[in-house]
């Protein structure tokens, strides 16, 4: 004799299933910071910034490991929390620290650098990027660049660049081919995502760029913005939109 469940137990069953499935999984938590894989070799870092317009803001980073190495994009937000990352990266997962790559000169990328220059980890970043810090009287990356800049980890590549200005005149996006991965940092939008803080920005030109990187990197499959969700190429449509001139 065969028994069916009623359709209703099923439905819920359904969707429970598919929540739990698209549940987000954090690999390491505390009240500072939280650490979420995005692939077996990709992990966001999560950290926060307290400012006087938004509150208190969750702050995305990239951590990319490969061959017993690691490469940093964006600090945490301070000197402390970017100790807590360190010591997660070395003493939990047992990579060495290569480098650390500025997005731009804002302190939710390079909040905590002095930790990583502290251990004698270089830290890269766009020669304006370095400017605009000095300036800002923000700590300063150590080594500079035009345009593009080339990383290897392992037998991986990691590709800098500077297509324009968005968020603003500085920012840069790393991509991680292996990994089809795009770090966008602030000048990429989370879905449903308001345009933020746009005091430095070049919000003419926005759109402009960020149609630029999608131009260059088609087959992105993992894209990362500076704050909120992390998804696909959708995110880069999102932003383009939302700048669009009308």
């Amino acid at each position: 004799m065969t028994y069916k469940l009623p359709i209703s137990i099923l439905f819920c069953a359904f969707i429970l299933l598919n929540c739990k499935s698209h549940k987000t999984q954090t690999t390491y938590s505390s009240e500072t910071l939280k650490i979420i894989p995005v692939s077996k070799n990709s992990f966001i870092h999560i950290s926060y910034l307290s400012t006087d317009d938004y509150g208190k803001v969750a702050c995305n980073g990239l951590v990319y490991m490969n061959d017993g190495e690691a490469i940093v994009f964006d600090t945490p937000t301070d000197t402390e929390t970017s100790n807590e990352l360190i010591q997660w990266i070395t003493k939990t997962k047992h990579h060495n620290i290569k480098a650390v790559v500025v997005n731009h000169f804002h302190d939710d990328c390079l909040g905590g650098i002095e930790a990583f220059h502290e251990l004698s980890i270089p830290s890269y970043a766009n020669n304006a990027t370095i400017e605009l810090a000095k300036n800002e009287g923000n700590p300063v990356p150590q080594i500079g660049f035009d345009t593009e800049n080339e990383l290897t980890l392992g037998n991986q590549k990691i590709f800098n660049r500077h297509f324009g200005e968005a968020h603003t005149k500085d920012n840069i996006v790393s991509y991680i081919p292996n990994e089809h991965l795009l770090f966008g940092g602030c000048p990429v939008k989370s879905l449903k995502a308001t345009k933020g803080y746009l005091g430095d920005a070049n919000v003419g030109e926005w759109s402009k760029t960020i149609e630029n990187i999608k131009a260059t990197y088609p087959d992105l499959k993992i894209v990362i913005p500076g704050h909120g969700d992390h998804g696909g190429i959708e995110l880069l449509d999102y932003t383009i939109s939302l700048f669009k001139k009308e």
